[in-house]
Parts: C-alpha cells; structure tokens; sequence
C-alpha cells in the first residue's frame, strides 16, 4: 500500500519522487512529433527530456505534464528513470 491514494490508473506514490528521464530528444515544441506515441529519437539529441518533477520542487509542479530538459551525461539526485514494460493485448477464442 502506498503512502498516498491511489490515482485513477490505481498507481500509488508515483510523483514527486524524482524527475523522470524519457527516451524522447528535447524540443521546445511538439511540432514535428511521433502523432503515435513513440520516442521522438530525430534531430538534435543532445538533450533528452525529464517528466514529473522532483521531491526538491514545490507541490504544483508535480505533473506529469510537467518537463524540462537536461544533457544525457549530467546525473543528479533528483533525476532518474522508471522502468516500464509495453504491454500487449491478448484475445482468447472461446
């Protein structure tokens, strides 16, 4: 059990902890992106995205919605990555 409520997918304690690295290259705008869900990996690389905000940042800026950009090399305690596992749906013939 979570320290919290759970959210509506049913997930506990999943903000605030630390922001949270994507795969996706940085830009300021959405303009251009994968209209499909996939990581944008095009153009320039040399930042990548971070989501969430962290346990150091005030209450209103943890979002998922919330982003910032950072070069891949710089670590920092605040920074880290979730590990996450697609999912497919299978349909049983009765």
């Amino acid at each position: 059990m979570g320290s919290y409520l759970a959210n509506a997918f049913g997930l506990h304690d999943v903000l605030g902890n630390v922001w949270e690295w994507l795969e996706d290259c940085y830009s300021n705008s959405y303009h251009g992106a994968p209209s499909d869900g996939s990581a944008w990996v095009s153009g320039d690389c040399k930042y990548r995205g971070l989501r969430g905000g962290s346990y150091d940042y005030n209450p209103r800026y943890l979002r998922s919605a919330n982003r910032l950009r950072g070069r891949p090399f710089n670590r920092s305690n605040s920074n880290g990555f979730r590990i996450a596992r697609t999912l497919t749906l299978r349909v049983l013939a009765k």
